[in-house]
């Protein structure tokens, strides 16, 4: 599986590409300048580019999709007319398994239910030369990271915790399925040139404190929002002392401060991962080159002089977090939560812990977690609350059975899930939750925004390390704190925890017996792909209509969107993942979570056509088969979360043609731009307050649309009065000839046609 040839290349390209960029920006370079530079799609470099502002060409290394997105993304290939990917790509199915009893139970469950899904993105791997990972191989960012994930190297997935292999030392961008159609194209890959966020981390992590901990500190000091635009590249003296696993759940997290991606430097913790999952050539080769995969010395003794900003964490310090409710950036000290609890009438009872998922679910984590379950178990306990174990791959899961933890788990009462997402995206079988109660659960999962894990709003979701939720599932608790609070049982006697003792790897490595990975055929030139015309789950894409050319007048306002309204508003995941391969099924969804501005509820608005308030879909659906074009109106970070493009394809699909907001989260709004979407935003931000429900809207100047110049937008209200607004946009020229063609897949085909 290891393209060891493309590494040796990436390699040799990069000293002198490295070289000619320290030249032109005459200084020291971060090591994410080093890989950005020495990605370029050109060789050619005659001035630097301008962080925050330069939209540059990359050539990634490779490509990674997991099974949701997937689809969408080779529904777009196909119609791109390529025979072959570009560059090495996989498939992984991880997201349609649904948590609900047990691994083999829900596995076997998800392969009868999803088979059609399954065949058609293991046929359309063949067909275009695509590795593919079967159901229960594992979750597609701990398989990137045990298997391709490399130093230096830069890759884009369709999954916003791609980045969770800058854990290895790689620039990993989560993307949308239409910036993946591009590279798997052979196209370069456009990115603004990103800002720099610089964290020094001092010190050593102590006793409770985890990996998890630094991000969850982080993320309260950035918030959601506050990454956005940038790279958050970790140094320092204390980043050398976490483990490449305990990197990556750092980097993976860094999604939820809407970062570009996060990144550690090649150091020895690294080379020992390598080497532990069957690369040790990879680690001899990033050993002899490590000067490139780190850096420059004075960029680290002078980090002010470097970065954009820069943020100091001394790990001797750093206590637990319990991160949450409904926000991922809402970050709590354990010592802190009793007191915060108590005010904010939090639910204190814990219903489930839940443990695993992308970003926490390495050996480390789970031995650390089973070093807690042993003391209880050995002292007579079982978890109060439910307790639930999710493993990031097959090659972890056969390891940790191997070795032990498995049967602790089962003794303290937990279920194990199948490896895949399950609980951390909504597929999760929760009995009870369609009640809709009041309740508490605390995960080691990323996000935690109103009903993702089970779909009940008044689900209290909390979020921290797997070993803390495995203490605070034990006690049942959440302001229980293990570091000075004790539990009795059953015999009345007092118990303290011991601090976590886990290792990195596995002392006998790991175990490897068919991690189920198939290699793609490569005589399948002639294969066809068939597509059930009468499928209601896979749908076969036709061109969107390009623009006329004209200024868009008398416009409605479909929904002006009040709030958070991340991705799970716009493009609800749960059930609704079933239908991720048909566009127009899921379209159903769309917009349903966002709350209305104007009467405070959600999946309830205004049709202008005849006055009746009814669901957001099936209004838009009755203004697109009257002819009548919509906008969307949205507050700040609009389309926070995860890389769905399906929250863009789901408007454009159903005739929304322009959507304005505060500000968007990166990926939401290079998505909308992908799609052929005009996305805007308010150059005045309180001019959100003047759109009226009732406006008809004009964009009065489109016919003039050029790079940084503004785009006036009329409101025309019912009373006859009128606001002009400006509008700012972040279109260059490609882009606004992608808004030209239809979208940016349309112009790949137009081009590929002329060849």
């Amino acid at each position: 599986m290891i393209d060891f040839k493309m590494i040796e290349n990436v390699y040799g390209e990069m000293k002198n590409r490295i070289a000619s960029a320290r030249k032109i920006l005459d200084r020291p370079l971060t090591l994410s300048e080093k890989i950005l530079y020495s990605h370029l799609s050109s060789n050619i470099l005659d001035s630097p580019y301008t962080r925050g502002k330069s939209y540059v060409e990359f050539s990634p290394d490779r490509v990674a999709m997991q099974d949701a997105t997937a689809q969408m993304a080779l529904l777009q290939f196909m119609m791109a007319g390529k025979d072959k990917v570009a560059v090495p790509t996989t498939v992984h199915c991880d997201h349609l398994i649904q948590a609900k009893e047990s691994s083999n139970r829900d596995l076997a469950q998800a392969m009868d239910a999803n088979g059609e899904v399954y065949d058609f993105l293991e046929s359309a791997s063949d067909k275009y030369g695509i590795g593919f990972w079967k159901p229960g191989a594992g979750i597609i960012h701990q398989v990137v990271l045990e298997n391709y994930a490399f130093p230096g190297g830069m890759m884009i997935g369709t999954d916003s915790h791609t980045v969770n292999a800058g854990g290895l030392g790689m620039v990993a961008v989560g993307v949308g399925g239409a910036d993946a159609v591009d590279v798997m194209a052979g196209m370069p890959w456009e990115l603004k040139f990103p800002k720099l966020i610089g964290i020094r981390l001092t010190g050593k992590l102590t006793k409770w404190a985890s990996a998890k901990d630094v991000i969850l500190n982080v993320a309260g000091i950035l918030t959601v929002k506050g990454g956005t635009g940038s790279i958050v590249e970790y140094f320092g003296p204390g980043a050398d002392e976490i483990s490449c696993t305990g990197k990556g759940t750092i980097c993976n997290m860094g999604a939820e401060i809407g970062a570009t991606t996060s990144i550690f430097g090649y150091d020895h913790n690294m080379g020992k991962y390598l080497r532990s999952t069957g690369r040790s050539q990879v680690a001899e080769l990033a050993d002899l080159n490590a000067d490139l995969l780190q850096s420059d010395d004075d960029v680290k003794l002078n980090p002010y002089e470097f970065y954009d900003k820069v943020i100091e964490i001394n790990l001797n310090e750093l206590e637990p977090h319990i991160n949450g409710p409904f926000t991922p950036d809402n970050a709590t000290p354990i010592s802190k939560m009793k007191g915060l609890a108590k005010k904010q009438n939090w639910p204190t009872q814990i219903q489930v812990g839940l443990i695993g998922s992308c970003t926490n679910s390495s050996y480390e984590d789970i031995s650390r977690a089973a070093s807690i379950a042993k003391q209880a178990v050995d002292k007579g306990f079982k978890a109060k609350a439910g307790f639930t174990i999710t493993p990031g791959s097959e090659q972890v899961r056969q390891t940790i059975d191997r070795d032990g933890f498995i049967d602790i788990f089962d003794k303290l009462g937990a279920s194990i899930f199948a490896n895949a997402c399950g609980p951390c995206i909504g597929q999760w079988a929760r009995k009870g939750a369609e009640k809709e109660e009041k309740n508490t659960i605390i995960h080691s999962f990323n996000r935690n925004f109103a009903k993702r894990a089970d779909g009940n709003p008044n689900t209290y979701a909390f979020v921290s390390s797997p070993e803390l939720v495995t203490a605070l599932a034990i006690s049942g608790d959440l302001t229980f704190n293990p570091e000075t609070d004790y539990l009795i049982n059953d015999k009345g006697e007092k118990f303290v925890f011991n601090p976590p003792d886990g290792i990195d790897l596995p002392k006998n490595g790991f175990s490897s017996d068919d991690l189920g990975y198939k290699k793609p055929n490569v005589n399948n030139e002639n294969f066809k792909i068939t597509i059930n015309p009468n499928s209601d789950r896979l749908q076969l894409l036709t061109p969107f209509e390009p623009w006329d050319g004209e200024n868009m007048v008398n416009m409605r306002l479909l929904i002006k969107a009040k709030g958070k309204c991340t991705t799970d508003h716009i493009s609800m995941a749960g059930p609704w993942l079933r239908y991720r391969g048909h566009l127009d099924n899921i379209s159903d969804n769309m917009l349903t979570g966002a709350t209305n501005y104007f009467n405070g509820k959600t999946n309830f608005v205004k049709n202008h056509l005849d006055g009746i308030y009814g669901k957001v879909p099936q209004t838009q659906r009755a203004y697109k088969a009257a002819g009548v074009n919509t906008i969307v109106v949205g507050d700040e970070n609009y389309g926070e979360g995860s890389s769905r493009e399906h929250a863009a394809m789901e408007p454009r699909f159903l005739g929304v043609r322009v959507v304005i907001v505060r500000s968007f989260a990166r990926i939401h709004e290079t998505n909308l731009k992908k799609q052929g979407m005009l996305a805007l935003t308010f150059k005045n931000k309180t001019d959100y307050d003047k759109i009226k429900e009732d406006d008809l809207i004009d964009f009065i100047n489109l016919d003039a649309f050029s790079p940084d110049k503004e785009i006036r937008m009329v409101c025309k209200h019912a009373d006859g009065t009128e606001d002009e607004i400006i509008c700012n946009h972040t279109y260059n020229q490609m882009q606004i000839n992608w808004f030209k063609a239809g979208s940016a897949l349309n112009l790949i085909r137009s081009n590929q046609n002329s060849i």
